[in-house]
């Protein structure tokens, strides 16, 4: 079955930045958010450790902007940060006046310490459980709004383009009909990718779907080699990738080798609390490699922190944790980095513009540049709140009408068993060769062997789809989204010579500014360039 309809602004994605962009349309339109699974269900969700943002002035925003600058690499487009942490104190405002309920002791707001900060500026809720807090006071306000719709289990399976422009989204709904849906704007704000690889700490839904459906049609791609790893995700036979946030090194927590050694005072003057990439670089040459499965570990240890209650300041870590019979308080505990956040994505201006009139991006399915070569811990929720703001603004202010699209193509038919076990090896081969040859160790012999595997997946892919000619699944659809980020995450690594920030290469292991001072920029063709911005 197929159907068309229409909306003012059509949202792909329910997180921080979907939802913030979603409110403001609503003001002046009707607005369909979309999303493969339930609303609560996104990465902002999972989001741990807090939101940093600078509350105590414009000396406090200068020092937030050097320390956004200092964590990036050399490479952060400084607008964009400069809008990040100068909006960011009215958006946070703004949330807490919707509902979002922030930790507070004697009517203050408690703030924390993360990696790179140069001072506490990290607010939390419930502990570690921000993003579920953001979600759900986001999601609370825009349920009552008459003029936001919302369409769950739904995957948008290409966007429509006409004469240049993008008129609307297909839709692939959970009971297996199609939609086709006309709007003024559609923005992009369904999150990364971390499920490309291996080992990530992000849920089943970040398949990259959006930046691949943006770059299939035709808009550009940008910085798409700055994978962040997480540098402390739980290491345990059988236990997923579950985050262990920044917060507890942020509370006094030390890493240690399996000498029981402390270690990262040989890599970086701020122990623990240096920025991501180089405390992950550093657990990787410590204890494990690269490879899945090797032996030595790294161990996060609290058992010095005293005069904090560790159940108390992390409930759902220490809920965790107990499951496989350990405490902060008393045990060593297992972690290893996993990919985490994609620093690249969509390339955008700082109003969510991408290349494609029609088509805006916000959150970490864009790139405006903010974060560089390394995101600094905790402005990933800012980034939603602001610059989804921003996209809405640009959305409304372009004034694009409405045009309505053809009919849609005709419901596509299920797999069958057999296929549908084939696509999972062929995405467990493809998130696998990801983690060995384009991870956070990389070089060209090992980046080309990535390229061959990822064009092993893609054939096989294209081969499930019946090469066009009807058949198709959600997990198909993620499969194809997968498989077109991994060759844009390939392409532009082998094509940057050099290491910065996340991303780093054995063979080119200094920064080169005179080359490599610049973005790069992946079109649907395949080719890398870089400009400056």
């Amino acid at each position: 079955m197929a159907e068309s309809s229409q909306v003012d602004f059509l949202v792909m994605g329910a997180g921080v930045a979907g939802l913030r962009a979603a409110i403001e349309l609503a003001r002046h339109g009707d607005v369909l958010v979309v999303t493969k699974g339930s609303v609560a269900e996104s990465n902002t969700h999972y989001a741990q450790g807090g939101i940093a943002v600078a509350m105590e002035g414009d000396a406090d925003v200068a020092l937030h902007l050097e320390d956004t600058i200092n964590a990036g690499d050399g490479l952060v487009y400084r607008p964009a940060a400069q809008a990040l942490v100068a909006e960011g104190p009215v958006r946070v405002a703004e949330l807490i006046e919707w509902g979002a309920n922030f930790d507070s002791e004697g009517g203050q707001l408690m703030r924390t310490r993360e990696g790179a900060h140069s001072l506490p500026r990290i607010l939390h809720a419930n502990g570690d459980a921000t993003g579920a807090e953001i979600s759900r006071s986001l999601a609370a306000f825009a349920r009552v709004h008459k003029r936001i719709h919302f369409a769950e289990w739904a995957t948008v399976t290409g966007l429509v383009v006409r004469e240049g422009r993008v008129i609307g989204a297909d839709l692939l709904h959970r009971d297996g009909h199609v939609e086709r849906v006309s709007a003024r704007a559609v923005l992009i704000a369904a999150g990364g990718a971390g499920q490309v690889y291996s080992d990530t700490t992000n849920p089943a839904v970040a398949t990259g779907d959006g930046i691949a459906l943006a770059s299939q049609a035709g808009a550009a791609l940008a910085d798409m080699e700055f994978y962040q790893f997480h540098p402390t995700a739980f290491s345990f036979p059988g236990a997923p990738r579950f985050l262990i946030s920044e917060s507890l090194r942020g509370e006094g927590a030390w890493l240690l080798n399996d000498h029981g050694e402390r270690f990262m005072q040989r890599y970086h003057p701020l122990l623990e609390l240096a920025p991501r990439d180089v405390v992950a670089r550093a657990i990787t040459r410590e204890g494990m490699g690269s490879t899945p499965g090797a032996a030595r570990l790294v161990h996060l240890d609290m058992r010095s922190v005293k005069n904090l209650d560790l159940h108390k300041r992390f409930p759902g870590i220490s809920a965790f944790l107990a499951g496989y019979g350990l405490d902060l308080s008393r045990d060593l505990i297992p972690v290893r980095p996993a990919a985490h956040y994609m620093m690249g994505g969509i390339k955008t201006d700082l109003n969510g513009r991408t290349s494609l009139p029609g088509l805006y991006a916000a959150g970490e399915a864009a790139c405006t540049g903010v974060h560089g070569a390394n995101r600094l811990a905790s402005n990933s929720l800012l980034e939603g709140l602001v610059f989804g703001a921003r996209a809405a603004e640009a959305m409304l202010g372009d004034g694009l009408q409405l045009q309505p699209a053809d009919a849609p193509k005709a419901a596509p038919a299920p797999l069958s068993d057999a296929e549908g076990a084939s696509l999972e090896e062929t995405i467990s081969r493809l998130q696998a060769a990801m983690w060995v040859y384009a991870g956070l160790l990389r070089e060209e012999s090992t980046l080309r062997q990535g390229l061959v595997a990822q064009q092993a997946c893609a054939e096989e892919l294209a081969q499930l789809a019946g090469q066009g000619k009807g058949k198709g699944s959600r997990r198909l659809e993620e499969g194809q989204a997968m498989c077109r980020v991994a060759r844009a995450i390939l392409a532009s690594a082998l094509a940057r010579t050099e290491s910065r920030g996340a991303h780093f290469r054995n063979d080119f292991p200094k920064r080169d500014d005179e080359h490599f001072g610049k973005h790069s920029l992946f079109s649907g063709d395949g080719q890398v360039a870089f400009e400056k911005w």
